[in-house]
């Protein structure tokens, strides 16, 4: 009997002191066909566990099916087991995903024998407790998550998918300051979140995070007939995702990653102040008196998750001047926005309509500002002749204040913004822009795709910046067009009478696109031309 239990006392501490052993030899798992069977590891997973024990921090770039989140499961397991008062936290995308992991737990812990287990005192599906303090707790993602007591392990699962992460993080490591360790774990999800940050910081030595990464072909059982398969079954664009560990070809972006790239290395410049009661505005290049600008301005919903925004640029070359992102009153944003347009030239102020964009709109109305954006029925106009007055235009039933973000503007607004961007025929000189373009992707819905920000992110910036290049490209093409056609009307008139007359348009933005042979048709982005008759019908 004393042999037996020395046999036993061995083989505890060596569980103990390894736990590629303790896996190998005591941990099951739930097969989806076979049923409960032993965790049989291969070589990459027992390469894992030994850097999750020697690293306190671990950052995981993987190929799918890999049995990672299973092997993140029975690391908490053998922490719990075999250390006091260990507290684990799981967070995943939903709590479906987090209660899998605790699942998992549960599972290898009642099919060890039972000298190795330590007693439970509380098991339910989000949790599990043993008598000797240590216990594991899984959540959905929220903005509140990791606020709770000190933690010493904590699993963040598909990290570049969970929403607000970023706030989650900037919480969780406060719990983490007392020596816990953190296992972040992800298939990519496109560039510019904040799992492809924390992996690119790891790389460069600039966090704490040491980077395990995990192609297809680390799984000894996968061959090229394998990750054909999954083309077929995944598409080609998933399949990158899933299976490459490729930043730049998972996920969907709007705008290639490697032009926003180029643009990082080539453009972007530090402001040359930051100026407001946030510091939100930034300038880069102060107002010539011989150009012309346009503004244009997005207004936070109210609700406190996202902000405001503004977009200034020149309208002739399309560089961008200065920019602003912050959380304003409406009023106090109207009178910022009136400043910031007369300051450069008394520029064409365009303002979203959109939400408590009015009430914005109306602070501009009321103050008396002239060269305010004004949306007809009939017709994307601007009025720059400054004796037309805003009450004027206000009382005019076919005119509306404002910028429409409607189902046909916005994807037309976003397509020319890709293609201005991709074709580099604008000067971006905002870091903050280019990072809301990086999460700026396709999501598939129901129906269709639609683009906008990554979740847990915002796209600001980006809307304004868009709704500007629409502004700039479209409708003061269209009322350059029509001034041209009515001078040209004229002039025709007169020396019919016998008069001379020279063309001087008065219009004064320079030449704005190229027209075409129907000046109302322009690419919509994917290949196409798209008529823009509806615009006038």
């Amino acid at each position: 009997m004393s042999d037996l239990k020395q046999a036993i006392q061995r083989e505890y501490l060596k569980c103990a002191s390894d736990p590629v052993h303790f896996m190998r030899k005591y941990c099951t798992i739930q097969h989806p066909t076979k049923g409960k069977v032993k965790f049989d590891l291969y070589p990459f997973q027992e390469k894992c566990l030994t850097e999750f024990k020697d690293n306190r921090y671990n950052i995981i770039l993987k190929a799918r099916q890999l049995g990672i989140s299973t092997l993140s499961a029975g690391y908490s397991l053998w922490l719990m087991l075999f250390h006091n008062d260990k507290n684990i936290l799981v967070i995943a995308t939903g709590k479906e995903t987090a209660k899998n992991l605790v699942t998992k737990v549960r599972v290898m812990y009642e099919g060890m024998p039972q000298w190795l287990k330590t007693g439970t005192e509380e098991i339910n599906k989000l949790s599990l407790r043993f008598k000797n303090g240590s216990q594991i707790k899984a959540i959905a993602s929220n903005e509140s998550a990791g606020r709770s007591e000190a933690l010493s392990l904590l699993i963040i699962d598909e990290a570049a998918f969970i929403d607000r992460i970023d706030t989650i993080w900037t919480a969780a490591q406060q719990t983490l300051s007392t020596g816990g360790g953190c296992i972040a774990l992800s298939t990519p999800n496109g560039v510019g979140n904040w799992f492809h940050k924390q992996w690119l910081g790891a790389e460069e030595g600039t966090n704490e995070f040491h980077t395990i990464r995990l192609h297809w072909t680390d799984h000894p059982d996968r061959n090229q007939v394998w990750r054909d398969e999954q083309d077929k079954i995944l598409g080609p664009s998933q399949a990158a995702q899933e299976c490459d560990t490729d930043f730049l070809s998972s996920g969907r972006s709007v705008v290639d990653p490697a032009i926003l790239q180029w643009y990082k290395e080539e453009m972007i410049e530090a402001p040359i102040e930051e100026v407001g009661i946030d510091r939100g505005m930034w300038v880069w290049r102060q107002p010539d008196y011989t150009k012309e600008y346009i503004v244009v301005a997005d207004v936070a919903r109210g609700d406190g998750s996202d902000y405001s925004a503004c977009q200034v640029f020149e309208v002739e070359d399309m560089e961008q001047c200065a920019e602003y992102k912050g959380q304003l009153s409406t009023t106090d944003y109207g009178n910022f926005l009136i400043e910031v347009a007369t300051k450069y030239n008394d520029a064409l102020l365009v303002v979203e309509n959109n939400n408590i964009g009015w009430a914005t709109i109306q602070t501009i109305i009321d103050r008396g500002y002239k060269n305010l954006f004004y949306q007809s029925k009939d017709l994307q106009v601007v009025d720059t002749e400054h004796n037309i007055t805003n009450k004027y235009r206000a009382q005019d039933r076919n005119m509306v204040p404002g910028f429409s973000t409607t189902a046909k503007t916005r994807p037309l607004a976003i397509a020319k913004m890709e293609e201005y961007t991709r074709e580099k025929l604008v000067k971006l000189h905002s870091n903050r822009l280019i990072d809301e373009l990086f999460v700026f992707i396709y999501k598939t819905g129901v129906s269709q795709s639609k683009a906008e920000a990554m979740q847990g992110y915002n796209d600001d910036l980006v809307m304004s910046y868009s709704i500007a290049l629409w502004v700039r490209d479209t409708a003061l093409r269209l009322q350059k067009d029509k001034n041209d056609q009515q001078w040209a009307t004229m002039n025709s008139m007169l020396k019919s009478n016998g008069n001379k007359s020279e063309h001087t348009a008065g219009f004064g933005i320079g030449s704005i696109g190229q027209p075409s042979k129907n000046p109302y048709e322009m690419d919509n982005g994917v290949g196409e031309k798209e008529d823009l008759t509806w615009l006038i019908k």
